[in-house]
This record gives C-alpha cells, sequence and structure tokens, in this order.
C-alpha cells in the first residue's frame, strides 16, 4: 500500500522551530516532487514549499522563505521541512504530497497524500 506518513508538528512559541517529516512507503520518492501544503481554518490549501526530489530543485511560498527548508533523504525515502522563527500565521495543518509535474503547485495535481499534522503558533 502507497501511501505518505507526516509527524513532528506540535505546539510551539513565536520564534521557535520545528521539523516536520514526511515518510513513504510503498513506492519511491526518486521520480516524485514533494512539496508541503497547509490549510488554516476558513481559508484554502495552500502550498508552502515543494522539493523535486531528482535535481533537488525547491519553491518556497514567499512568507515562508528564509525561515523554511525542505529537504530530502533518498535513503530513507522521506522529506523534512524544517520551520524557524514560526509566527502565528504559521498555524495551520501541515500536509504532504508527491506527485509527478513539479510545475504544477494544484493540489489536484498531486497523487499521494498525508493524513496532515497540526502546527500551532502560540505563546
Amino acid at each position: 500500500q502507497s501511501q505518505l506518513v507526516e509527524s513532528g508538528g506540535g505546539l510551539v512559541q513565536p520564534g521557535g522551530s520545528l521539523r516536520l517529516s514526511c515518510a513513504a512507503s510503498g513506492f519511491t520518492l526518486d521520480y516524485y516532487t514533494v512539496a508541503w501544503f497547509r490549510q488554516a481554518p476558513g481559508k484554502e490549501r495552500e502550498g508552502v514549499s515543494a522539493i523535486r526530489i531528482r535535481g533537488g530543485d525547491t519553491k518556497y511560498l514567499s512568507s515562508v522563505k528564509g525561515r523554511f527548508t525542505i529537504s530530502g533523504d533518498n535513503a530513507k525515502n522521506t522529506v523534512y521541512l524544517q520551520m524557524n522563527n514560526l509566527k502565528p500565521e504559521d498555524t495551520a495543518v501541515y500536509y504532504c504530497a508527491a506527485g509527478l509535474d513539479y510545475s504544477d503547485y494544484r493540489p489536484s495535481a498531486y497523487d499521494y497524500w498525508g493524513q496532515g499534522t497540526q502546527v500551532t503558533v502560540s505563546s
């Protein structure tokens, strides 16, 4: 069974850090683009960051540039999102997803989704 499993969410104070993990099983991420999306209550799901596993190209939402870093570990078939200097507006459920088209950032372009992990930034 092919699936993605996220972990690493939690409650953190403003300015703090978290690292999210997205582990794939049942398929290899080698040929995929893996993206992190987030969805806050009452808002649409938005793309936060993506990485093309072959080649290592990355992209970021403008509001997280310089604070978030996406990376992949081929040996572990896992993608990470390091989030530093977190702000209350980063509060959301974060999802990882895998798709084949790096240029297409629409959620509908992604074939596999994780269950989501809650990130709450609050003092």
